[in-house]
């Protein structure tokens, strides 16, 4: 049920841990927009780019530390180390993916607002019209 429903048959909004304000644990940090933070997608696709560069480096640094050492024993610390870099990697993948997917949605809006999607056939038989003109007078035809 939705929130419209709730209110709809009476008895309020619904309770438990997962609603709203309910959780004190939780931190209370609001989502800030892009635009708010004083950057655009593209400036925040770079910054993401550049952490994910950063743990891919360390990523690597813990590879080449465990295969020099892998006759010998590895030191757990630096196996627990590795694998959390590793994770964060992972996920760090997973949130430029998710950013540049988010990206190029609002460019396929902003892009779709301004065509709208559509192809004018006419402009473009006109345009083949003119180049096949041109390609005629260049063969001397």
């Amino acid at each position: 049920m939705n929130d419209m429903e709730w209110r709809g048959i009476g008895i309020g909004d619904p309770e438990g841990p997962f609603a709203a304000g309910r959780n004190p644990a939780a931190p209370d940090v609001k989502p800030v927009a892009s635009a708010e933070a004083g950057m655009d997608p593209s400036e925040a696709i770079a910054v993401a780019e550049g952490l994910f560069w950063s743990y891919v480096k360390d990523l690597k640094r813990h590879e080449a530390a465990l295969e020099a050492r892998q006759s010998g024993a590895v030191d757990p610390a630096e196996l627990k180390e590795a694998m959390q870099t590793a994770k964060v990697v992972r996920e760090a993948v997973g949130l430029l993916m998710a950013e540049r997917n988010r990206v190029d949605k609002l460019r396929k809006d902003i892009a779709g607002a301004v065509g709208g999607g559509s192809l004018d056939l006419d402009a473009a038989r006109d345009e083949i019209g003119r180049r096949l003109a041109c390609l005629r007078r260049a063969s001397g035809r």
